[in-house]
Parts: structure tokens; sequence; C-alpha cells
């Protein structure tokens, strides 16, 4: 079979670049870690400058600047022989309020490496992996990565594309957030509706108590939390439930849905945020689909697998999600409400 040279050379450099970014990961988490982007976002700096400001070695601070600066991570000033990171850079790299919280992405990753011999077996054997099983790395970034998407778009975006939400959550609403983690979400909007009562849901322990200490910390009354399942927690008169990036890792999300449906007022509301995804494979063959299924065929299968769940994975789609909370979980009406590029964003009805 004769080969063609164009397409065997894109497809070298395609994976020569996924090499480079693959060999990088582990330099990203360092930069974060020892705070060399935060630095670098305050101005342009020398090798030697930015390794004195940050109490590192001068010679690995080097190395560091010239991976990061070939990946398109941080710019630099060969005139001046200076690093410094664009706007954009800083708000992906060195800002906890940016659009996007990269080196969190990254600490997924590092877990990711950490349970590969598992995942082999589980290929084989079929068998799960349960959340709490993963390192704490997991959950520290899946806190960091998804945080961002919250704040820029939960209040502003996916609140108000709900019919009369926000209205009720002024006025002083009784809500639920399901598989809540670390409790960002929760938090954010106990913070935005004061008058609201707001509990957070997860049957990770861990996860919870970080989620309580979060809470705390921001001095909230109007939020709690308690560890319990999707199918069994208490209430039955909610006016908002929500399921953030959680609903395809559970063991039973028909279970889930049936039981919001049962928990809430028969006005009230449930807010389903989903992985964006289409109902094909080949819909969802993009950089967005490809990352995903990375972190559906190492987190989100498994967890669900760990319980005889239906694994439903990371690209279910408009289509299977609607089985899910009509066909199963008796919704009688089902809306995507919006989207962002990572994000479906549905709405359902008793």
């Amino acid at each position: 079979m004769a080969v063609d040279e164009d397409k065997l050379n894109a497809f070298v450099g395609k994976a020569v670049g996924d090499l480079g970014a693959a060999m990088s990961a582990v330099l990203v988490l360092i930069g974060d870690e020892l705070g060399l982007y935060s630095a670098l976002a305050e101005g342009r700096l020398s090798a030697e400058e930015l390794a004195k400001s940050t109490g590192t070695n001068e010679r690995y601070v080097r190395e560091w600047l010239s991976n990061q600066a070939a990946g398109g991570y941080i710019e630099y000033d060969s005139g001046s022989d200076e690093f410094y990171l664009s706007e954009e850079q800083a708000l992906c790299l060195a800002s906890p309020n940016g659009p996007m919280d990269l080196p969190g992405g990254y600490s997924i990753v590092e877990d990711l490496f950490g349970v590969k011999q598992r995942a082999v077996e589980n290929f084989r054997s079929g068998a799960g992996m349960e959340w709490g099983e993963h390192h704490p790395c997991l959950f520290r970034g899946t806190e960091r990565f998804f945080r961002a998407g919250y704040n820029a778009s939960l209040v502003s975006d996916w609140l108000p594309a709900l019919d009369g939400v926000v209205e009720k959550l002024n006025a002083g609403g009784r809500v639920a957030d399901v598989g809540c983690g670390h409790g960002v979400s929760t938090i954010l909007m106990a913070q935005t509706f004061p008058a609201s009562q707001f509990v957070g849901i997860d049957y990770h322990d861990a996860s919870i108590e970080t989620a309580r200490e979060h809470a705390a910390e921001a001095g909230l009354t109007n939020a709690s939390f308690e560890v319990a399942d999707a199918t069994t927690y208490e209430g039955d008169d909610y006016d908002l439930i929500a399921f953030f990036d959680c609903l395809h890792d559970m063991a039973n999300p028909v279970g889930a849905a049936r039981h919001a449906r049962q928990a809430l007022k028969p006005d009230g509301h449930c807010m389903l945020v989903e992985p964006f995804a289409g109902d094909s494979l080949s819909d969802n063959l993009n950089p967005v689909g490809r990352v995903f299924y990375g972190a559906s065929s190492l987190i989100c299968v498994p967890v669900s697998l760990a319980q005889h769940g239906p694994a439903l994975g990371a690209q279910a789609g408009e289509a299977r999600l609607t089985e899910v909370m009509v066909d199963g979980g008796g919704f009688s009406r089902f809306r995507r409400a919006t989207e962002t590029p990572f994000n479906l964003v549905f709405e359902a009805r008793p």
C-alpha cells in the first residue's frame, strides 16, 4: 500500500505536538505550585529574576521557561532575554477568576497517570473504580477546573435561562445541588441569593467535609452539606434541584432523575448541566470531545461501573439524556436552555 507522504507528515506533526503537550503536563503543574506563572503575570522577567523572586534554581527555571515558550504558554522577548505572560495567558494560567483554570485541568491529568495500571486491569475485567479511590489531586483539580466555568456562566447565563428560577431564588427558595463535590456551585449560588437556602449533596464524605470548610471560610449561613446518595437524600419541597457535570457518572442516573422529580415542588425546576456532546460519535470527534472521552475512559465510566451502573459516559448527548430524564425520570418537559463550548444546560419540569 502506497503511503501518502503529505498525510504522513501531517500526522507526525500532530503527534509530535501531542507528545510535547504530554511531556509538558508536569511542568505546568510545577509552574503552578512554585508560583512561576503568578510571578510572570506581574511583568517581564529574565530567568535569573524569576528564579530569585520565587526562591527557585535558575538553571531549572530557564529550562522550564524554554519549554513553556516553545509550547506557546508564555511569551519570550529575544531582544531582552525576558519572559512574560500575555493577558490571555495570564487569565488561564494565573487567575482564579479566569475563563479557564488550566493548571486545575492538569491536576486531573496528574491523577490519570496514577490510575493507569488499575485502568489496564479494568479494561480487561470490566470492573470499575470509585470516585473516592482516586488521588486527592483529582478532587482539587476538578474543583479548580470546573469552578472557572461556573464563575463565568452559572449566575450570569445558566440560571437566567431557566423559566422564572432567578425570581424564585431572589424571593427565597430551597435548592439541592446533587453531586456537589467540593461545593463550588453550591457556594456560588448561596452567595448570589442570600434569601434562599442551599444544600449540597454528595456520596463522597471527604468532598463534603471540604465543601463545609469552604462554606465556613466564606461565612455562609444559607448553605449546608450532607453525605447522601443521589437517590436517597431527604426533602420534597425543592424549588430547584441541580446536577452539575455529574449525572453521567452515577450508578443509577434514571433513579437520580426520578428522585429529583419526586423531591421537587409541583412548579419546581431541575437543572442538568452536562459536558457538551452531540448524539453521534461523529459529532464529537473534535478537541472538546477528545478531552471528555479521555476523562470518561478513566474517571466517569469506571465510577459508574464500580456500582454496576449504565456508564453513560461524559459524551452521552441530548437524546440519551432525554431518555434518562423523561422516559426514566418522569419529567414531562425537557429542553436545552442554553449552552457553552464545554457544557449543555437543560431544564426539566415535573
